[in-house]
C-alpha cells in the first residue's frame, strides 16, 4: 500500500460493468435481516457508504491559460492552485444567477473540470463562450473514468484501512495516486455541503471495479454499503444538501442557497461578481434555503408551491421524500427572508391540488 508517482491507464470503456457489480453486492452486504434501504441508510449515518457519481460531467482542459481562464468567468480563486490541489466553484450568470457548481482538479500537464449530469451541456456551452483568444483546449471525457464517493463518519478510518496511512497525508482539497494491492487509482479529500470530511476516488473502470471488489472483501469492522441514489436523496435531503437542478439551477444566487463560501469577494471581476456583490452590500437578499416538514406522505414527485395566510406565494418546494430519520415526509425548498423561521407555518399548494399545512425548518433537519 503505497503511493504510486505515475500516471493512470486511460479507458474509454463505460462504468456500466461497474454499477452493475455495484448493484448486486449492495444486497450481499446489507445487515442480515434488515431492509437494503434501511442498511444503507445505517451506513451513511453510523458507517461508510460509497456511492457511483459517474454519471457527472467530466471536462479536460489543456493549455497555458485553463486556470486564469478558469479564475476570471468563476465565483473562486482558482488560479493559483498547484499540482496535485483541488478547488471548488460556481459559474454565475451576468445576472449572478447560478449556472452549476464545479469542481476542479489540477493535475498539472491538464485540468479536470467536474460538473453536474444535469447541467454539464450548459457548463461546456458556457466554457466554449468564453475561450476567444485564451490557449485554452475542452474535451468532453464522459465515461472515460469512474468517479466514486466515500462518504459517513468512518469515511477517513475506513480509507486508511483500505489504503494504509499515506491516507493520512493528503491534506483536503488536495488528490494523490494511491497504489493498493496493485489497483491504481486517483484519492482525493474534501468535505460536503455541511463539511462532513469524504473522499473521492477517480479511477480507470477496470481498476474501479477490482478496488470495489477489495472494499467489500476488505471492509473490516466497518458498516461498509454501496450507496443506491434512492438512499443518498433521501440522507441529501435530510441533510440539507442542494444538488442540480432541483436546487443549484439558474433560479437562484450564490446567497440564497448558502454557497457564499464559494465566492471569493476580493479576488476581483468575475461573471455576475457586480450583481452578487451588491446583493450582499445592500442586503438585497430576497430567499433563503430552508427544509419543509409535512404533516402526512406526500408524492415525490408533487410540485408545491408555499403561501402565507393571505395567500401570498412566499417560496417553493424543490425536493420530497421520507425521512428515515424523522419518521416523516420532508422537502427542502425556499421562501421569502421574511417568513425564514424555525417552526414557521405556511400553505403547500401542489399542481394537483392538493393543499395542506407545512412547517418550515432550518437545516439541516435535526431529530
Amino acid at each position: 500500500m503505497e503511493d504510486a508517482n505515475m500516471t493512470l491507464p486511460n479507458s474509454l470503456d463505460l462504468t456500466e460493468q461497474t454499477e452493475k457489480y455495484a448493484q448486486e453486492n449492495t444486497k450481499v452486504i446489507g445487515l442480515n435481516n434488515i431492509p437494503v434501504l434501511e442498511s444503507e441508510m445505517n451506513s451513511l449515518y453510523n458507517g461508510v457508504g460509497m456511492r457511483d457519481i459517474s454519471s457527472s460531467g467530466v471536462i479536460e482542459l489543456k493549455g497555458n491559460d485553463v486556470l486564469d481562464f478558469l479564475h476570471r468567468i468563476s465565483t473562486n480563486s482558482v488560479k493559483n492552485i498547484i499540482k496535485g490541489e483541488t478547488a471548488k466553484t460556481i459559474f454565475t450568470t451576468e445576472k449572478g444567477r447560478i449556472i452549476d457548481t464545479a469542481v476542479i482538479i489540477n493535475l498539472d500537464d491538464y485540468q479536470l473540470l467536474v460538473s453536474s449530469q444535469e447541467h454539464y451541456q450548459k457548463i461546456m456551452m458556457w466554457l466554449q463562450k468564453y475561450v476567444i483568444s485564451d490557449d485554452v483546449k475542452l474535451s468532453n471525457i464522459n465515461g472515460k473514468y469512474t468517479l466514486l464517493e466515500v462518504l459517513g463518519p468512518h469515511a477517513d478510518s475506513f480509507m486508511t484501512l483500505i489504503s494504509g496511512k499515506i491516507v493520512n497525508d493528503i491534506q483536503p482539497n488536495t488528490i494523490k495516486i494511491i497504489n493498493t494491492e496493485g489497483i491504481l487509482f486517483w484519492l482525493m479529500k474534501d468535505y460536503d455541503y455541511n463539511g462532513q470530511l469524504i473522499y473521492w476516488i477517480l479511477a480507470d473502470p477496470v481498476y474501479a471495479q477490482k478496488l470495489i471488489r477489495y472494499m467489500v472483501e476488505n471492509k473490516g469492522p466497518f458498516e461498509f454499503n454501496l450507496i443506491g441514489e434512492e438512499a443518498y436523496n433521501y440522507y441529501r435531503i435530510e441533510n440539507g444538501i442542494p444538488i442540480a437542478p432541483n436546487e443549484i439551477n439558474d433560479l437562484h444566487n450564490p446567497h440564497e442557497i448558502g454557497l457564499m463560501q464559494l465566492v471569493n469577494t476580493t479576488k476581483g471581476c468575475y461573471i455576475g461578481q457586480e450583481v452578487i456583490a451588491r446583493l450582499d452590500t445592500y442586503d438585497k437578499v430576497q430567499k433563503n434555503f430552508c427544509g419543509i416538514v409535512f404533516p402526512e406522505a406526500v408524492s415525490h414527485d408533487e410540485n408545491f408551491v408555499l403561501y402565507d395566510e393571505s395567500t401570498e406565494e412566499v417560496g417553493n418546494v424543490t425536493s420530497v421524500s421520507h425521512s428515515y430519520k424523522l419518521k416523516k415526509h420532508i422537502g427542502l425548498g425556499f421562501v421569502k427572508r421574511s417568513y425564514f423561521e424555525d417552526g414557521k407555518v405556511l400553505k403547500a399548494k401542489s399542481t394537483n391540488g392538493n393543499s395542506l399545512n407545512v412547517v418550515v425548518k432550518k437545516l439541516p433537519f435535526k431529530k
